[in-house]
């Protein structure tokens, strides 16, 4: 089963996506908006997967969109103090 996931809610839940993962599990995180890493069990490491840059999931575009005018920079800058 792949489950796509946020940052944030990998950080809430890692004891249980962990679990999941030893379970067969596979996750697909996004990060600010964008497809940035997969989590699968180590078995799927031998099965060859395909390159980043022929997976479509990750040539994807934004999930959404602002609607409050912010780029994502300054969603950066008011939730990391950057």
């Amino acid at each position: 089963m792949d489950r796509t996931i946020n940052a944030k809610e990998l950080r809430a839940s890692l004891p249980k996506i962990v679990e999941g993962v030893r379970r067969g599990e596979r996750f697909t995180v996004i990060y600010r908006s964008r497809p940035a890493l997969r989590i699968v069990p180590i078995s799927d490491e031998a099965q060859g997967e395909l390159p980043l840059a022929d997976d479509p999931l990750y040539r994807a575009g934004p999930v959404g969109a602002s609607t409050d005018g912010l780029s994502s920079k300054d969603h950066d800058s008011v939730l990391y103090g950057r």
